[in-house]
């Protein structure tokens, strides 16, 4: 279970000489923010318990899930620059408001290729631009809908990783995440205490030995 956010502790699912990963809680920072009262945050954390532990990625605060950590510069740089280069396969499940229609397309993976700016008059949110925006990619594939309740659960791939992607691109398809605060109506977000997307898998190179590694943990939604 995620830990509480008034301990101190992360709850790690992995650490060696190079890497560590860690569960999230939703509701916890990934690196501090702007003032006082938002100096807590996984990267502090995770200080306290493994002293030099450096950032590699984030997880927007409202998301829980897996998150990866270097345990040193030179992994941290070759980490960042796997990322950079796309060669982390990441995957994410959220639950969305309405039934969606399964892909037809050859393995059930459907695309949003929706182009994403940020919209400087709401700072922080963004907003698909189709002249100023950035090319964005995000792959999703359905796992379950519950027609009682009008939802479905997906699996998400994001091909790119703009600020906010998974969370706009399906709010900009009518399937917003139950519980977003930012992109979805005032019904959709009362539908859930909090955003329900998760980090669920992160496969990639170890940056030491080069075997292909990968770490997976469901949602508890």
């Amino acid at each position: 279970m995620p830990t509480a956010l008034t301990d101190c502790a992360l709850t790690c699912l992995h650490a060696d000489e190079a890497l560590l990963v860690l569960l999230k809680p939703a509701g916890l920072l990934s690196v501090p923010g702007r003032g006082a009262d938002k100096q807590d945050c996984a990267s502090a954390r995770a200080s306290q318990q493994w002293p030099g532990a450096l950032v590699v990625h984030r997880l927007d605060m409202a998301t829980s899930g897996l998150l990866l950590m270097a345990r040193t510069p030179a992994v941290q740089r070759a980490l960042s620059q796997a990322f950079a280069d796309r060669q982390v396969e990441k995957r994410y499940q959220a639950i969305v408001q309405g039934c969606v229609a399964a892909p037809e397309s050859q393995g059930g993976w459907g695309d949003i290729e929706l182009p994403i700016a940020a919209d400087w008059e709401r700072r922080p949110l963004r907003v698909i631009d189709h002249e100023r925006g950035k090319p964005s990619h995000t792959r999703w594939r359905l796992l379950a809908s519950d027609a009682a309740a009008q939802t479905s659960r997906l699996e998400l791939s994001p091909v790119t990783g703009r600020t906010h992607q998974l969370r706009l691109h399906l709010a900009a398809i009518g399937h917003a995440i139950l519980g977003d605060a930012l992109y979805a109506d005032a019904s959709v977000q009362a539908r859930a205490p909090r955003l329900l997307l998760h980090a669920t898998r992160l496969a990639f190179a170890h940056p030491l030995s080069g075997a292909w590694v990968q770490y997976a943990l469901p949602p508890d939604f």
